[in-house]
Protein backbone atom coordinates (compact mmCIF):
# COMPACT_ATOMS: atom_id res chain seq x y z
CA UNK A 1 0.00 0.00 0.00
CA UNK A 2 1.32 3.59 -0.35
CA UNK A 3 -0.26 5.92 1.97
CA UNK A 4 0.26 9.63 3.09
CA UNK A 5 0.89 10.20 7.40
CA UNK A 6 0.54 13.44 7.98
CA UNK A 7 2.10 13.23 11.94
CA UNK A 8 2.42 15.86 14.66
CA UNK A 9 6.13 16.73 15.18
CA UNK A 10 7.06 18.82 18.63
CA UNK A 11 11.06 19.20 20.03
CA UNK A 12 9.70 19.89 23.56
CA UNK A 13 7.14 21.12 25.67
CA UNK A 14 7.01 24.65 24.99
CA UNK A 15 7.66 23.98 20.93
CA UNK A 16 4.54 25.39 19.13
CA UNK A 17 4.44 21.56 16.93
CA UNK A 18 3.03 21.91 13.76
CA UNK A 19 2.09 18.58 11.14
CA UNK A 20 4.51 17.08 8.72
CA UNK A 21 3.44 15.29 5.69
CA UNK A 22 5.07 11.97 4.80
CA UNK A 23 4.38 9.68 1.88
CA UNK A 24 5.25 6.03 2.72
CA UNK A 25 5.39 3.03 0.12
CA UNK A 26 5.52 -0.83 0.08
CA UNK A 27 3.75 -0.97 3.50
CA UNK A 28 2.06 -4.06 4.01
CA UNK A 29 -1.32 -4.95 5.31
CA UNK A 30 0.02 -7.48 7.79
CA UNK A 31 2.36 -4.42 9.68
CA UNK A 32 1.05 -2.96 12.98
CA UNK A 33 0.59 0.09 13.17
CA UNK A 34 3.56 0.87 15.16
CA UNK A 35 5.29 -1.72 12.20
CA UNK A 36 4.81 0.86 9.86
CA UNK A 37 6.17 3.97 12.01
CA UNK A 38 9.33 1.38 12.90
CA UNK A 39 9.83 1.45 8.85
CA UNK A 40 9.08 5.15 8.14
CA UNK A 41 11.55 6.22 10.98
CA UNK A 42 14.43 3.87 9.31
CA UNK A 43 13.38 5.98 5.95
CA UNK A 44 14.15 9.34 8.07
CA UNK A 45 17.25 7.86 9.67
CA UNK A 46 18.82 6.78 6.11
CA UNK A 47 17.55 10.41 5.05
CA UNK A 48 19.58 12.00 7.81
CA UNK A 49 16.00 13.05 8.94
CA UNK A 50 15.05 13.17 12.54
CA UNK A 51 12.43 10.01 13.17
CA UNK A 52 9.50 10.33 14.72
CA UNK A 53 9.04 9.77 18.69
CA UNK A 54 6.61 7.22 19.77
CA UNK A 55 5.94 5.05 22.73
CA UNK A 56 5.98 1.40 23.15
CA UNK A 57 6.99 -1.03 25.43
CA UNK A 58 4.86 -4.91 24.76
CA UNK A 59 3.33 -4.46 22.08
CA UNK A 60 0.87 -7.07 22.90
CA UNK A 61 -2.02 -4.95 23.92
CA UNK A 62 -1.23 -4.92 27.76
CA UNK A 63 0.89 -1.62 28.81
CA UNK A 64 -0.80 0.76 27.17
CA UNK A 65 2.09 3.00 26.36
CA UNK A 66 1.39 3.16 22.39
CA UNK A 67 -1.70 5.06 22.44
CA UNK A 68 -2.12 7.92 19.93
CA UNK A 69 -5.22 9.70 18.22
CA UNK A 70 -5.35 8.20 15.05
CA UNK A 71 -7.81 10.11 12.31
CA UNK A 72 -9.21 11.39 15.29
CA UNK A 73 -10.01 8.67 17.48
CA UNK A 74 -8.56 7.43 20.20
CA UNK A 75 -6.38 3.87 19.43
CA UNK A 76 -7.69 4.06 15.55
CA UNK A 77 -10.56 2.77 14.01
CA UNK A 78 -10.58 -0.50 15.66
CA UNK A 79 -11.44 -1.50 19.46
CA UNK A 80 -7.80 -2.34 20.39
CA UNK A 81 -4.77 -0.56 21.37
CA UNK A 82 -2.32 1.18 18.81
CA UNK A 83 0.00 -1.85 18.96
CA UNK A 84 -2.55 -4.36 18.08
CA UNK A 85 -3.84 -2.22 15.51
CA UNK A 86 -2.56 -3.68 12.11
CA UNK A 87 -2.85 -2.27 8.61
CA UNK A 88 -5.26 -4.63 7.00
CA UNK A 89 -7.72 -1.36 8.30
CA UNK A 90 -6.43 0.95 5.85
CA UNK A 91 -6.97 0.98 2.37
CA UNK A 92 -4.13 2.07 -0.27
CA UNK A 93 -3.85 5.35 -0.69
CA UNK A 94 -5.39 6.42 2.51
CA UNK A 95 -4.26 10.11 4.21
CA UNK A 96 -3.72 8.97 8.17
CA UNK A 97 -3.83 11.78 10.84
CA UNK A 98 -1.27 10.80 14.14
CA UNK A 99 -1.38 13.21 16.87
CA UNK A 100 -0.69 12.51 20.56
CA UNK A 101 -3.24 12.38 23.40
CA UNK A 102 -4.63 15.90 24.02
CA UNK A 103 -5.22 17.03 27.37
CA UNK A 104 -3.66 19.00 29.81
CA UNK A 105 -2.96 16.52 32.22
CA UNK A 106 -1.00 14.82 29.35
CA UNK A 107 1.70 17.33 28.62
CA UNK A 108 3.59 16.60 24.79
CA UNK A 109 6.97 15.52 25.66
CA UNK A 110 8.31 15.57 22.22
CA UNK A 111 6.36 14.80 18.89
CA UNK A 112 3.66 11.53 19.91
CA UNK A 113 5.19 11.09 23.57
CA UNK A 114 3.00 12.62 26.42
CA UNK A 115 3.73 12.72 29.93
CA UNK A 116 0.82 10.30 31.87
CA UNK A 117 2.77 10.78 35.00
CA UNK A 118 -0.78 12.28 36.11
CA UNK A 119 -2.18 8.98 36.03
CA UNK A 120 0.24 7.62 38.05
CA UNK A 121 -0.06 9.98 40.82
CA UNK A 122 -3.55 9.04 40.74
CA UNK A 123 -2.98 5.76 41.91
CA UNK A 124 -0.44 6.84 44.05
CA UNK A 125 -2.87 9.13 46.17
CA UNK A 126 -4.98 5.93 47.13
CA UNK A 127 -5.77 3.22 44.19
CA UNK A 128 -3.83 0.36 46.46
CA UNK A 129 -5.26 -2.07 49.37
CA UNK A 130 -2.83 -1.35 52.68
CA UNK A 131 -2.19 -5.09 54.02
CA UNK A 132 -0.15 -6.41 57.01
CA UNK A 133 3.17 -7.91 55.88
CA UNK A 134 3.72 -11.26 56.46
CA UNK A 135 3.01 -14.76 55.24
CA UNK A 136 0.51 -14.90 52.86
CA UNK A 137 -3.23 -15.98 53.76
CA UNK A 138 -4.43 -19.44 52.82
CA UNK A 139 -6.63 -19.40 49.64
CA UNK A 140 -10.36 -18.66 50.31
CA UNK A 141 -9.68 -17.72 53.82
CA UNK A 142 -12.16 -14.64 52.64
CA UNK A 143 -14.68 -15.85 50.83
CA UNK A 144 -15.86 -13.52 47.37
CA UNK A 145 -18.94 -13.69 45.85
CA UNK A 146 -18.86 -14.59 42.21
CA UNK A 147 -20.99 -11.80 40.72
CA UNK A 148 -18.07 -9.32 42.91
CA UNK A 149 -15.49 -11.50 41.69
CA UNK A 150 -16.48 -10.76 38.22
CA UNK A 151 -17.17 -7.25 38.39
CA UNK A 152 -13.29 -6.73 39.93
CA UNK A 153 -11.16 -8.32 37.49
CA UNK A 154 -13.70 -6.41 34.55
CA UNK A 155 -12.95 -3.38 36.10
CA UNK A 156 -8.97 -4.58 36.68
CA UNK A 157 -8.24 -4.97 32.86
CA UNK A 158 -8.01 -1.42 32.67
CA UNK A 159 -4.59 -0.75 31.46
CA UNK A 160 -4.49 2.97 31.96
CA UNK A 161 -3.33 3.93 28.31
CA UNK A 162 -5.37 7.42 28.60
CA UNK A 163 -8.00 6.81 25.61
CA UNK A 164 -10.10 7.35 27.84
CA UNK A 165 -8.92 10.93 28.81
CA UNK A 166 -8.57 11.55 24.46
CA UNK A 167 -11.72 10.68 23.67
CA UNK A 168 -13.53 12.54 26.02
CA UNK A 169 -14.69 16.37 24.68
CA UNK A 170 -13.88 17.65 28.60
CA UNK A 171 -10.51 15.31 28.64
CA UNK A 172 -11.85 14.04 31.94
CA UNK A 173 -10.43 10.46 33.15
CA UNK A 174 -13.43 9.47 35.53
CA UNK A 175 -13.02 6.25 33.68
CA UNK A 176 -10.02 5.31 34.18
CA UNK A 177 -10.33 6.47 37.88
CA UNK A 178 -14.18 4.43 38.06
CA UNK A 179 -12.29 1.21 37.14
CA UNK A 180 -9.54 1.20 40.04
CA UNK A 181 -11.88 2.11 42.34
CA UNK A 182 -14.41 -0.40 41.40
CA UNK A 183 -12.09 -3.31 41.27
CA UNK A 184 -10.18 -2.87 44.68
CA UNK A 185 -14.25 -1.29 46.22
CA UNK A 186 -15.67 -5.00 45.26
CA UNK A 187 -13.21 -6.87 47.33
CA UNK A 188 -13.46 -7.38 51.44
CA UNK A 189 -10.08 -6.26 51.85
CA UNK A 190 -10.83 -3.21 49.85
CA UNK A 191 -13.35 -1.93 52.71
CA UNK A 192 -11.09 -0.48 55.41
CA UNK A 193 -10.23 2.13 52.47
CA UNK A 194 -12.63 2.63 50.51
CA UNK A 195 -13.89 6.18 51.73
CA UNK A 196 -10.59 7.69 52.04
CA UNK A 197 -9.53 5.91 49.00
CA UNK A 198 -12.09 7.70 46.97
CA UNK A 199 -12.12 11.28 48.82
CA UNK A 200 -8.50 10.99 48.12
CA UNK A 201 -8.12 9.76 43.78
CA UNK A 202 -10.66 12.37 43.31
CA UNK A 203 -9.31 14.97 44.65
CA UNK A 204 -5.93 14.31 42.36
CA UNK A 205 -7.89 14.23 39.13
CA UNK A 206 -9.08 17.77 40.10
CA UNK A 207 -5.86 18.57 41.12
CA UNK A 208 -3.41 17.12 37.48
CA UNK A 209 -6.26 19.35 35.50
CA UNK A 210 -8.50 16.60 34.25
CA UNK A 211 -12.02 17.93 33.23
CA UNK A 212 -15.31 16.49 34.55
CA UNK A 213 -17.45 14.00 33.48
CA UNK A 214 -20.33 14.63 31.60
CA UNK A 215 -21.35 11.50 30.35
CA UNK A 216 -21.20 11.86 26.80
CA UNK A 217 -19.78 8.30 26.47
CA UNK A 218 -17.06 8.78 24.31
CA UNK A 219 -14.64 6.94 26.81
CA UNK A 220 -16.14 3.93 27.09
CA UNK A 221 -16.47 3.68 23.31
CA UNK A 222 -12.58 4.48 22.87
CA UNK A 223 -11.47 2.07 25.55
CA UNK A 224 -9.92 -0.84 23.92
CA UNK A 225 -10.60 -3.05 27.14
CA UNK A 226 -14.21 -1.89 26.55
CA UNK A 227 -14.62 -1.14 30.87
CA UNK A 228 -18.41 0.04 31.05
CA UNK A 229 -19.50 3.33 32.07
CA UNK A 230 -21.61 1.96 35.28
CA UNK A 231 -17.76 1.96 37.00
CA UNK A 232 -18.20 6.24 37.30
CA UNK A 233 -21.80 5.33 38.59
CA UNK A 234 -20.00 3.23 41.48
CA UNK A 235 -17.18 5.30 41.97
CA UNK A 236 -20.08 8.89 42.53
CA UNK A 237 -21.89 6.95 44.55
CA UNK A 238 -18.79 5.44 46.38
CA UNK A 239 -17.63 9.40 46.50
CA UNK A 240 -21.43 10.01 47.58
CA UNK A 241 -20.98 8.06 50.60
CA UNK A 242 -17.46 8.91 51.85
CA UNK A 243 -18.56 13.18 51.47
CA UNK A 244 -21.14 11.81 53.89
CA UNK A 245 -19.24 10.27 56.27
CA UNK A 246 -16.89 13.09 56.19
CA UNK A 247 -19.55 15.36 57.13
Amino acid sequence: MKLTLKIWRQTGPEDKGGVVTYPINDVSEDMSFLEMLDVLNEDLIAKGEEPVAFDSDCREGICGMCGVMINGEAHGPERTTTCQLHMRSFRDGDEIVIEPWRADAFPVIKDLCVDRGSLDRIIQSGGYISANTGSAPDAHATPVPKEDADRAFMAAECIGCGACVAACPNASGMLFMGAKITHLGEFPQGQPERDARVLSMTAQHDEEGFGGCTNLGECSRACPKGIPLNVISQMNGDLLRATRHQA
